[in-house]
């Protein structure tokens, strides 16, 4: 086996142009992963059973089922009941529907390590709910997790290559093409492989230097 340099510069076009929806949708489903694991954890803590109930069977199907199968269903399912997107925009909320059930652990586990003195400071104060909940419990929440939902980050990276499952030409999708075009394989696979680590690798490093400050 010989190394061709010439099929990686004619890939790398292709690259770019895959590694910019990888980023998208890390970026996107991160984005929703976030926000919605925030809102599954409050509505967790509410009284009533009937909003903790649904939501917990809600997360809960969804953390045990393949992020594959997810997909599959939602590109290929949901058009039949008359709901379509394009690849990207399903694979984007697909990722982030999946990793908001886990990001969701990351905020409850955030918010039960906030001392209880916060929380009866906040009621001495008579702060509203709203005001406790946004001015003192959820800052220093967040702090706490914050390297946790950097390690989620960095896994749903490593999953976007899923998405070429359903049509979208990710750095995956684009080396799988390429190759299948001009027969060589080992070129685009490399590269793709090298790409995954050094995005991963400096991004790893990142979320343990940011952990060692948030903990001085």
């Amino acid at each position: 086996m010989t190394w061709d340099w010439g099929a990686v510069r004619a890939f790398m076009p292709h690259f770019f142009d895959g590694l910019l929806v990888t980023l998208e949708a890390l970026a996107l489903g991160s984005l929703i992963s976030f926000a919605v694991g925030l809102v599954w954890a409050l509505l967790m803590r509410t009284p009533t059973r009937w909003v903790r109930w649904p939501v917990g069977v809600v997360t809960e199907f969804i953390r045990d089922t393949p992020l594959l199968v997810q997909l599959f269903f939602l590109f290929y399912v949901l058009p039949e009941w008359g709901l379509t997107f394009s690849a990207l925009t399903t694979g984007v909320v697909a990722i982030g529907l999946h990793y908001s059930t886990y990001t969701m652990q990351v905020y409850r586990a955030g918010i039960d390590a906030v001392p209880a003195g916060q929380w009866e400071a906040a009621t001495a104060l008579s702060l509203p709910t709203r005001r406790t909940w946004t001015a003192v419990i959820l800052p220093q929440a967040i702090r706490r997790v914050v390297p946790a939902l950097g390690n989620y980050v960095i896994a749903m990276l490593k999953d976007t290559p899923m998405l070429m499952a359903i049509t979208v030409l990710d750095m995956l999708g684009q080396a799988r093409l390429f190759s299948q075009q001009h027969f060589q394989f080992t070129e685009p696979l490399t590269v793709i492989g090298v790409a995954f680590v050094l995005i991963s690798y400096p991004a790893s490093l990142l979320l343990r230097a940011l952990e060692r400050r948030l903990v001085r």
